[in-house]
């Protein structure tokens, strides 16, 4: 099946639904979870009032409070978790931290296109880790599993090592769990539905991962 639903099982308006996690990971990191929710939406500009809440954000994002940051509950939870798949968080950096870290290097936030900053707002307000796909090229559910033997992401000329964690629809790995998306899945002008995905672990809690995708479908939808 190509493409995902807009509107949820029940019918209606859409609302974030569960993503599956492979058992394995389910038994090894507990608390991994992820929600996904389909909106309308493109990587068009983004409309004055997406920059002035963009602008907004970055005068709350003060030196002190870059600090700080990686202390918060939320911040830290993803730390944690990335230590616990081997990464380290002070080089391949949380979401949040990323979003923060651009805003020290640049001295603001440059607006990107709609989706960009669509999620740059949303991490930034709620520390939560957030993607997008476009939703008519996923084939069925996304969830989070590690990569097959001989698996690539597309966009990558080389396999992806075995036991890589990954997001992947019920065909293919889409993007690496915290990092690159494939080319053949990202958000561009073309696009029409835009598949908003949250990456929740433990320590990170539900209000705070709805708030987020709410927010950022939120600036999607105008």
């Amino acid at each position: 099946m190509s493409g995902v639903d807009l509107d949820s099982p029940g019918g209606g308006e859409a609302v974030p639904e569960a993503g599956w996690v492979d058992g394995s990971l389910e038994e090894e990191f507990a608390g991994l979870a992820l929600r996904w929710l389909v909106v309308s939406g493109s990587a068009r500009s983004s409309p004055r009032a997406v920059k002035t809440q963009l602008a907004a954000l970055a005068n709350r994002y003060s030196g002190g409070r870059v600090v700080n940051l990686r202390h918060q509950p939320i911040p830290w939870a993803y730390r944690v978790f990335f230590r616990h798949v081997g990464l380290d968080p002070d080089a391949d950096r949380t979401p949040v931290e990323a979003v923060a870290l651009e805003r020290m290097r640049r001295g603001g936030f440059q607006s990107e296109n709609l989706v960009d900053d669509a999620l740059t707002i949303a991490i930034g307000e709620s520390g939560v880790a957030l993607r997008a796909f476009d939703a008519d090229r996923l084939q069925g559910r996304p969830g989070i599993r590690p990569s097959a033997p001989g698996e690539k992401l597309p966009g990558r000329a080389t396999d992806l090592e075995t036991g890589t964690l990954v997001i992947a629809d019920e065909a293919r790995p889409v993007g690496l769990l915290f990092g690159i998306d494939s080319t053949d899945h990202e958000v561009t002008k073309r696009t029409k539905r835009v598949a908003l995905v949250s990456v929740q672990v433990s320590g990170v809690p539900d209000i705070a991962v709805e708030e987020a995708m709410w927010l950022a479908a939120g600036i999607l939808e105008g």
